[in-house]
């Protein structure tokens, strides 16, 4: 069996392969890691970490062990450019966090509201004025996976308003009035 690791087969073909998969694998955890920890999630990333420097030192030594090995460099760089790829592709798949979707039109924005508040989206609508007159800006805030829907809904009720989509890395909650509540704050409303 050792005689198989010194051949020109492993040494020009399966070897290199390895780097390549294991950069893949080392750089996409790095990317999720960064994404991580930018997303406030600080349990996740060292676990993370502790995997991505592990595989790391094993590609890193057989690379030592291979200098003149010139397929290895190109693996290796090979490998960093899909991992980075990988992991992107992967952060987006899990769509992690909170984001905020500010919405601002001119037209009136009453069927925006009433389509986001019927598909469950908060919404808070504020009058304003733009450069042009009068505007409405609506604030949105979401997780990630449903950002589409809301941009979805968005484009079809008010197709030629502008928005912007932030990331949030923190959102207090606050809990759903009760019926009494929602009474009482509706006839308040009522009386100003």
């Amino acid at each position: 069996m050792t005689d198989f690791f010194d051949t020109w087969y492993f040494d020009y073909l399966i070897l290199p392969l390895l780097i390549f998969l294991a950069r893949i694998i080392d750089v996409s955890m790095d990317t999720i890691r960064m994404i991580f920890i930018a997303r406030g999630f600080k349990k996740f990333a060292p676990i993370i970490g502790f995997f991505q420097v592990l595989v790391w030192i094993i590609t890193i030594t057989r690379i030592m062990a291979n200098l003149e090995n010139w397929t290895c460099y190109i693996a290796y760089a090979a490998g960093f450019a899909a991992g980075n790829l990988t992991g992107m592709i992967i952060e987006e798949r899990l769509a992690l966090g909170i984001e905020l979707i500010r919405v601002v039109t001119r037209r009136q924005a009453g069927q925006l509201i009433t389509a986001l508040k019927d598909h469950n989206f908060p919404v808070t609508s504020v009058d304003a004025t733009g450069v042009y007159g009068n505007v409405a800006v609506l604030f949105i805030v979401v997780k990630r996976k449903q950002m589409k829907e809301v941009l979805d809904l968005i484009r079809k009720y008010n197709p030629r308003a502008f928005y912007t989509v932030e990331d949030i890395r923190f959102v207090s909650k606050t809990l759903p009035y009760d019926a009494n509540e929602k009474a009482e704050m509706e006839r308040s409303l009522l009386q100003e």
